[in-house]
């Protein structure tokens, strides 16, 4: 089994990118983020004759999230991170798809810090905690997969320190998926490249994907019922040298097989 994450930066317009790329990559499942697109306008038709069914939740011109499954429906679990009813922004939808329960996250950008945003940002990482615990304690196959806006450490930017008063990096920020992965979350990518930046953003400003300035935002976590299965892992890196591309690349894994039951 193979499974993505992409934060496609406004589906409709990248549309034949991401089509593209679903041809040639062939994932069976795909965690998708920054749609900018109405649920009424997410592009479902095009994506099924691609041969994906989907599960979304837009938002006019910011954020969305989705999750695509090749030849079969994603049964949604979750359309929204709990904790907080108030918070009407598209970030998150979780799925079942063929015994596995995926999350697409979209975390909050926190700019500028300090203010209100990253205030929320912050407050979005102790939700996201909070409900990661609980699905851990479920015991079933999870993968939390998506555009966490947090560079885990200095080895996944590269070197520059034109970053460093950035949300991105902030130790809060950083404390906080740290205390993620402390709850038994294995980092895919940098599992299986643990000597690779690995980097899937390249800001569209000041020729960085020419310079390869680039950062890794976008994580596959898996709990230890997923980590015993992971084979490889990659970032689709030329996808983000195409025309029209999103400032991201796609991120993937491919999984064993799992075990018979007994």
């Amino acid at each position: 089994m193979k499974i993505a994450t992409f934060n496609i930066n406004n589906i409709n317009r990248r549309l034949p990118n991401l089509l593209a790329w679903l041809a040639q990559s062939r994932p069976d499942i795909v965690a998708l983020q920054e749609l900018k697109s109405t649920d009424a306008a997410f592009p479902a038709d095009a994506l099924r004759t691609a041969g994906y069914h989907a599960v979304w939740r837009g938002e006019r011109a910011w954020n969305g999230v989705a999750i695509l499954a090749k030849g079969r429906t994603p049964v949604l679990t979750r359309d929204r991170l709990p904790g907080d009813a108030a918070d009407a922004q598209s970030r998150y939808i979780e799925a079942a798809v063929n015994g596995v329960i995926v999350a697409s996250l979209y975390l909050p950008n926190g700019n500028p810090q300090p203010g209100p945003k990253f205030t929320y940002k912050m407050a979005w990482m102790k939700r996201l905690l909070k409900h990661s615990a609980a699905l851990l304690a479920q015991n079933v196959p999870v993968v939390l997969a998506g555009d966490f806006n947090v560079v885990p450490t200095d080895f996944d930017i590269y070197p520059t320190t034109s970053w460093s008063k950035d949300a991105l990096l902030h130790p809060k920020a950083r404390a906080a998926f740290a205390r993620l992965l402390s709850q038994g979350w294995t980092d895919a990518i940098r599992t299986m490249h643990p000597d690779d930046p690995m980097f899937t953003f390249w800001d569209y400003k000041r020729n960085r994907w020419t310079r390869d300035a680039g950062l890794r935002l976008d994580h596959l976590l898996l709990n230890p019922a997923l980590a015993s299965r992971l084979k490889a892992a990659g970032v689709d890196r030329g996808v983000r040298g195409e025309e029209w591309a999103s400032d991201h690349a796609p991120a993937w894994i491919t999984l064993k097989r799992s075990a018979p039951s007994q």
